[in-house]
């Protein structure tokens, strides 16, 4: 398999490098550099065309390689606001760049609630005034691939108000903060796609990483069945995909449409059927099968349900392209795809983020993950056990204390019990930016995270609670958003712990700070054996600090579920 996706992908070099002299499109008009670190420029040529990279005083050399593959390296650059070019010059011909600034550079990835635009809700609030022309994008079309593609489709654009409608809101308000607190200019690579989940972003590399576990075994068996369905077909698929979309539209239209009306009359059908006391009608069925795709890796049928769903897909299509590009780090808001994975995830997440980092050869940079944020109906420990939101919550926060530079962002207080897409992108993005202001820029005396769990103990009735990141203390507070029919939390005493004895039977404890700590106990537990906060699909819970941010929910158990 590694044989056949290294062939395809030189065999594309060679057909990009009978182009001449080509840059990749990252390094296109308007391109922000990364500040402080090495800078890598690429891109194809003729093979053995001696190529020059010049920028900022810099003239560095490379050699196209016998696939036509070239890359020089620009040592660490300042942060610079000044308009220059990048000029590359080889195979007889000279190729520049204008307007190239220089500052920092985000990844900005994950599913629906990373891709949602400036234009969709509250956020279009915020277009007015969302011209800055150091604020930079490019946003990747979504696409899906078998093996990693070397250039992605985008352009870059600055933001003003009409360029940015389209893009990323979370990521737009985290690039607005850091513009504010930095002074430089700021740069986001927007990838992501609804509905996508984690297994369509991890590379091959990170479902091979040793050891291979359970999890990362069975998509790697997912992706070889997809992989070797796509190489059978390959030839013929020019053929195949269209014919398919075709007979994919003419199923929704003449199969699943009166399915779908069938099954909405049925239940009258029914009753109407028992009260008349005769025989029930049958459950409506599909009159044939939905037809399969003749490759599981090629973009999904043009349906609103359909999304990619075969293992490192998008990560080929989207992410591969965008590498080594110089990055301050990565930005991932990602999970409801997979919020009944919540035990897999513990492992997958891990791998991803290593995975990225081997394919960017960069170290360890920053990577901000989004937890989620609350969504659903219970409140309680024991409705959660069926939901699985905050088993998912888990293994994010499990992953950012496991992995260095790997920062967690709390939104279960933000959330929407009945829209899974929140209408506030502000606070989220606010909030992922004051997270690296805090861990990533080393501003000074800020707090940029809420508390932590950091430990426990059990005295008779009580458990006391322990945390970091307290900032200038504890208290309870009132969400900053609550959505259209939400709760309001109360603002004078803490709500959502929850406590339970050694039968695991939870119920609302009372809880009382005292310094950095909270001292929880309930009358009907005379021995408590764990305590739980915020641990439900959306949570009811008011621990903050006194800088306005949430608690992460956490557990103190280690009871399975």
């Amino acid at each position: 398999m590694k044989t056949r996706l290294t062939l395809a992908l030189l065999l594309g070099l060679v057909s990009l490098a009978r182009a001449e002299l080509v840059l990749h499109p990252l390094f296109g008009d308007g391109a922000v550099l990364q500040r402080g670190q090495p800078v890598p420029v690429w891109g194809t040529a003729t093979p053995a065309a001696r190529i020059s990279v010049q920028f900022a005083g810099q003239s560095v050399a490379a050699t196209a390689d016998t696939s036509g593959r070239w890359q020089a390296t620009l040592a660490p650059l300042d942060a610079s606001a000044e308009s220059r070019e990048l000029i590359v010059q080889g195979d007889g011909a000279t190729r520049t760049v204008r307007d190239v600034v220089v500052g920092d550079v985000w990844l900005a990835s994950g599913q629906s609630n990373m891709d949602s635009p400036m234009s969709s809700g509250s956020a279009a609030l915020a277009l007015p005034e969302a011209n800055d022309p150091l604020l930079r994008f490019f946003k990747t079309a979504k696409a899906t691939a078998a093996e990693p593609q070397f250039a992605p489709k985008g352009k870059w654009s600055a933001s003003t108000p009409a360029t940015a409608r389209d893009l990323t809101a979370v990521g737009y308000f985290f690039a607005r903060e850091i513009r504010k607190s930095q002074n430089v200019p700021v740069a986001i690579l927007q990838a992501a796609w609804g509905g996508t989940p984690i297994k369509t972003w991890m590379p091959l590399s990170a479902l091979e990483a040793q050891p291979v576990t359970p999890p990362a075994k069975k998509l790697l068996g997912e992706w070889q069945a997809a992989y070797a369905k796509h190489v059978a077909n390959r030839d013929r698929l020019s053929e195949l995909l269209p014919a398919y979309y075709a007979d994919r539209k003419d199923w929704e239209e003449t199969v699943d449409k009166p399915f779908r009306a069938a099954r909405a009359a049925h239940p009258a059908a029914v009753a109407a059927a028992k009260a008349a006391g005769q025989p029930l009608p049958p459950a409506p069925a599909h009159s044939r099968p939905k037809p399969e795709s003749p490759d599981p890796t090629a973009m999904p049928a043009p349906a609103t349900s359909d999304r990619p769903s075969a293992p490192t897909v998008c990560h080929n299509a989207m992410i591969a392209p965008l590498a080594p590009y110089a990055l301050r780090g990565a930005l991932w808001y990602q999970g409801e795809a997979d919020s009944s994975r919540g035990l897999e995830y513990r492992d997958l997440l891990p791998r991803l983020i290593t995975g990225w980092r081997g394919v960017w050869g960069q170290g360890d940079f920053a990577f901000l993950i989004v937890q989620l944020p609350g969504h659903g109906k219970d409140t309680t420990p024991v409705a959660s056990e069926s939901t699985n939101i905050a088993w998912l919550r888990e293994a994010q926060d499990r992953t950012s204390r496991a992995l260095p530079a790997v920062g967690l962002v709390v939104t279960s207080d933000i959330g929407d019990a009945v829209d899974v897409h929140p209408d506030n992108k502000v606070h989220t993005g606010v909030r992922v930016a004051l997270l690296a202001r805090e861990t990533v820029y080393r501003e000074p005396g800020l707090v940029g995270v809420g508390p932590r769990y950091a430990s426990h103990e059990i005295a008779g009735t009580a458990v006391r609670i322990r945390f970091t990141n307290t900032g200038s203390g504890l208290a309870p507070a009132v969400a900053p958003w609550t959505a259209k029919g939400g709760t309001v939390f109360p603002a004078d005493k803490l709500v959502g712990f929850f406590v339970a004895g050694a039968d695991k039977k939870w119920v609302p404890a009372e809880a009382k700070i005292e310094g950095d700590a909270v001292i929880v106990s309930a009358a009907s537990v005379a021995a408590p054996a764990a305590v739980r906060y915020a641990w439900a699909s959306t949570p009811v819970a008011n621990l903050y600090n006194r800088e306005g941010l949430p608690a992460a929910p956490f557990r103190t158990d280690d009871w399975p579920r």
